[in-house]
């Protein structure tokens, strides 16, 4: 075996410091993403299935926020320098839904007569919605600063 080990006997170690989505902040956040790709598809799915014809907007924006949680989830639990461009593309549509969802449910409450995941800037979840692409971009810049420092000249950095 390349390793030297034998069949049965735990994998080696990695030599990277840094765990990555492995364990930590990162854990946390792929969690969470987890958890709202799960209750805003679960959301969508039965709003879109038994009441889309009341608020056909709202309910069509949670399911595109269920998409978007999901790549983030993704991108954020595959790490690597694919998986962090991936997760910033995700977490950046974000952060410019709850924006952009968030302004135009306050201007405009008649244009979304039943709530969205990034409804009023993710009120009814707590302003989490607001709150989880900025902390994402700012751990994803992290992670791509200490994978850069780490990386070895022309390496690959999956471990991070």
């Amino acid at each position: 075996m390349a390793d030297g080990g034998a069949l049965g006997r735990p994998a080696a170690e990695g030599t990277s410091a840094e765990p990555g989505t492995i364990g930590g902040f990162g854990r946390v956040l792929v969690a969470l993403y987890g958890v709202f790709a799960l209750a805003a598809g679960a959301r969508a799915a039965v709003q879109l299935s038994t009441e889309f014809d009341q608020a056909p907007l709202a309910y069509l924006l949670s399911a595109v926020a269920a998409v978007v949680y999901v790549i983030a989830t993704v991108g954020l639990a595959r790490g690597g320098r694919g998986g962090r461009r991936t997760a910033v593309v995700a977490c950046s549509i974000e952060l410019a839904g709850v924006l952009v969802v968030g302004t135009l449910s306050l201007l405009d409450p008649a244009a979304f007569p039943d709530a969205t995941v990034w409804s009023g800037y993710g009120q009814g979840y707590g302003y989490v919605p607001l709150l989880l692409p900025v902390l994402g971009l700012l751990w994803l810049r992290r992670r791509s600063h200490v994978a850069a420092e780490q990386a070895p000249a022309g390496g690959d950095d999956r471990t991070v």
